[in-house]
C-alpha cells in the first residue's frame, strides 16, 4: 500500500482556481510518474472525468472499478480516491466547486452521491467529447469580454449531459414526502455528522419528530436513521486508518468519541473487524 500522510491530502485543479472551475484534456504521456497518482488523495471541488481513450483502475473509498473507455467518473469532494494502474489514457477533466456549479445540479449531485462510474455508447460519448472540447476552447479565451460567464455557462452545461448520464433524476417536486425528508436528512448528515451522533438531532433539525424521521427514512432506504450515521461515521473512520497517520485513539478524537473503547465496539459492529484488525491488514 502506498505510504500514508499526516492527514489525506486534499487536490487543487488548474490554473483557472479563483474561477471555481477547470478543465483540461490529458493522455498518458502527462501524467506524473505512476507513485504520485497512486496515493490517496480528495479534491477541493466535484470532479467530472470523462474517459477518451484507454483504460484505468480506480480505487474509491475502498472499491476497485475497472473502467474501459468511453467512460465517464464523478467524484464528490467527500470520496478518497487513487490510481490503481492506466493503460494509453486519454481523459478530459472538469473540476467546479460549489459556488459555480447550478443549484439544481448541486443538489442532484448531493442526493445521488456516491455513484459508480457510467460506460458510454457511441453517441453519447461523441456529444460529451465536442460538448468537452468547446469548454476547454473556451477556457483558452481569456481576453474574451464574457470569459468567466461563457466558462461557467459552457462547464455547467457539459455538467448537466454528465449528470443526465448518471439514471434518471427525479424532479424535486416529484419526491415524496418520505423521500424529501430522507434527502434533508442526507444533507444534514454528510456536513455534520462528526459532531452529530444522535437521529433525535437530526429530527430537531428538520422540526420532525423523531419517529416520523425514522419511518420516512426506514421507507426510503429500509435502514433507520441510526445505521446511516454509523455507516458514514465508519467509512470516515476508515478512511482515515488507511490514509492518514493518525492513531486509532486520535482517529476517534477526531470524529467526536472521546471514549476509545466504546468507538471500537461501534466500529467492529458497523464495520465487522476491530479498528485495530482493520488498521493492521491496511496498513502499508
Amino acid at each position: 500500500m502506498p505510504g500514508k500522510t499526516p492527514s489525506i491530502p486534499v487536490k487543487h485543479f488548474g490554473d483557472e482556481y479563483d474561477l471555481g472551475l477547470s478543465i483540461e484534456r490529458f493522455s498518458f504521456e502527462d501524467l506524473p510518474d505512476m507513485g504520485e497518482w497512486e496515493q490517496p488523495e480528495r479534491h477541493d471541488r466535484h470532479s467530472f472525468f470523462l474517459i477518451e481513450a484507454g483504460s484505468v483502475a480506480l480505487e474509491i473509498d475502498f472499491k476497485r472499478y475497472d473502467i474501459q473507455a468511453p467512460a465517464m467518473v464523478y467524484m464528490h469532494p467527500d470520496q478518497v480516491h487513487r490510481i490503481i494502474s492506466f493503460n494509453e489514457i486519454k481523459a478530459c477533466t472538469l473540476a467546479v466547486n460549489d459556488e459555480v456549479l447550478n443549484l439544481e445540479y448541486l443538489r442532484v449531485l448531493e442526493e445521488i452521491n456516491p455513484t459508480e462510474p457510467v460506460l458510454l455508447d457511441e453517441e453519447t460519448f461523441k456529444l460529451l467529447s465536442s460538448a468537452a472540447s468547446l469548454c476547454i476552447q473556451i477556457a483558452g479565451r481569456e481576453r474574451d469580454q464574457f470569459y468567466k460567464s461563457l466558462l461557467k455557462d459552457h462547464g455547467n452545461a457539459l455538467i448537466g449531459l454528465m449528470i443526465s448520464c448518471m439514471g434518471r433524476i427525479k424532479p424535486g417536486d416529484k419526491f415524496s414526502r418520505a423521500e424529501q425528508v430522507t434527502k434533508s436528512f442526507r444533507k444534514i448528515l454528510a456536513h455534520h455528522f462528526m459532531n452529530l451522533k444522535r437521529p433525535a438531532v437530526y429530527a430537531e433539525r428538520l422540526n420532525l419528530s423523531t419517529a416520523y424521521l425514522n419511518e420516512c427514512v426506514k421507507m426510503t432506504t429500509g435502514q433507520p436513521v441510526s445505521y446511516h450515521i454509523q455507516q458514514r461515521v465508519i467509512l470516515e473512520a476508515k478512511r482515515l486508518i488507511c490514509h492518514s497517520n493518525l492513531s486509532l485513539k486520535e482517529v476517534a478524537v477526531t470524529l467526536g468519541y472521546d471514549d476509545y473503547p466504546y468507538f471500537s465496539r461501534l466500529f467492529t459492529k458497523v464495520a465487522g473487524v476491530a479498528p485495530v484488525s482493520f488498521h493492521s491488514k491496511n496498513r502499508d
